[in-house]
């Protein structure tokens, strides 16, 4: 097992993160002291390397982060930073948040849960440190569509190789030309804006470039 880490205790003890910097018992936020200090244990009996980072316990394999502990009001629990890319075979994993591209939650209410799939919870961290030892990365979606003028849409349409190179460009060069080929209320003013920048956009270059 790694060596545990004094800077975590007061997280698992209080929950703010704060003690160590002067706190009282008076500041303690959950009640979830023994849950964590269960999931401490597997956590670091899986080899990871236990650090506070943002006033969290945060468990690294090689200096890459994997997972962090938390306790909130309702539940404590186990959040991987490239959740999204685990198998989840047991299907326990959640989302944080509805849109939520890469961190996924496993979570807890009581040490009965705990215990009952202490050998899961192992599996699912060595999958973890097998994914960041080959390097992958979560594929960002963009969270919105551009939506674009008709006539910069109609150009996109009519000349292909314009469609590619736009598509080429990173999502804040093209939404650097979407808004200035928007902003304009006249017709005529967008499309002289757009003219414009067709040479430019064909050479991979951003508005500002």
């Amino acid at each position: 097992m790694n060596a545990l880490n004094p800077k975590v205790d007061a997280y698992l003890i209080e929950g703010c993160g704060r003690c160590e910097l002067g706190g009282t018992p008076q500041c303690k936020v959950h009640n979830w002291e023994e849950e964590l200090e269960l999931l401490r244990m597997i956590i670091l009996d899986s080899g990871l390397t236990e650090e506070l980072k943002w006033k969290v316990p945060c468990y690294t394999f090689q200096k890459n982060n994997i997972l962090i502990l938390a306790a909130f009001k309702e539940y404590c629990a186990i959040s991987f930073f490239k959740g999204a890319l685990l198998k989840d075979d047991y299907v326990i994993l959640s989302k944080p948040g509805e849109n939520t591209q890469a961190a996924r939650l496993i979570k807890f209410t009581n040490l009965q849960e705990i215990e009952k799939v202490k050998t899961i919870i192992k599996a699912y961290i060595q999958e973890a440190i097998e994914i960041e030892k080959a390097g992958l990365k979560i594929d960002f979606k963009e969270k919105t569509k551009l939506i674009f003028p008709i006539e910069f849409q109609n150009k996109l349409d009519e000349i292909p190789e314009l469609k590619m190179a736009f598509e080429a460009l990173t999502p804040g060069r093209q939404r650097g030309y979407n808004l200035f080929f928007s902003a304009p209320k006249q017709s005529t003013t967008r499309e002289a804006r757009i003219e414009k920048c067709l040479q430019q956009i064909l050479r991979g270059k951003g508005l500002n470039d």
